[in-house]
């Protein structure tokens, strides 16, 4: 059974290791992959910008999202009212359990909590299981972005709040 619950500071080498271990397969992808693997090392320090999620199963730490609610900080490409999916990362030898998509349900819950009308997160092609995922949950392509560290990117969004045909992600009677 997975759990999810609030990142605690004891969870900061856990975390680490899901997040490297989860983008690994990017390594020879990225251009500077010192700089992601930097990146990916530093997600516990995010916790005063952005809400971590953490997944377990038998106690053990196997995914992490970051949650950024609407109105915090953020890139520029990003507008203030939405909140966004950040940096989702699934113990490989645990992928296809469906972990992913509970911590990217779990944002979705999150936003529409927080009253946001739309979350919006960034992936690359070369990312296609996650971006397969999004795309199944409901997130369509809002417009490409420049290269990232040498892969192409976009930006996608998905409707969440309560008007009729928006998203039943993450809702009790879905």
């Amino acid at each position: 059974m997975i759990e999810l619950r609030p990142f605690q500071p004891a969870d900061r080498e856990p975390v680490v290791r899901v997040a490297l271990a989860a983008w690994l397969q990017y390594e020879r992808e990225v251009s500077d992959w010192s700089r992601t693997a930097a990146l990916l090392s530093s997600v516990p320090d995010l916790t005063g910008e952005v809400e971590l999620i953490v997944a377990t199963r038998a106690a053990a730490i196997v995914g992490v999202v970051g949650y950024v609610p609407p109105g915090a900080r953020r890139e520029a490409m990003f507008p203030q009212e939405w909140a966004l999916i950040r940096l989702l990362s699934v113990e490989p030898a645990v992928r296809g359990a469906g972990i992913g998509r509970q911590l990217t349900a779990e944002c979705v819950r999150r936003a529409r909590r927080d009253g946001a009308a739309t979350i919006g997160l960034h992936t690359s092609p070369v990312m296609a299981s996650a971006l397969a995922l999004y795309l199944r949950m409901g997130f369509v392509l809002e417009r490409q972005i420049p290269d990232r560290n040498g892969l192409a990117y976009a930006i996608y969004t998905c409707d969440v709040g309560d008007a009729p045909g928006r998203s039943s992600i993450g809702r009790a009677d879905a």
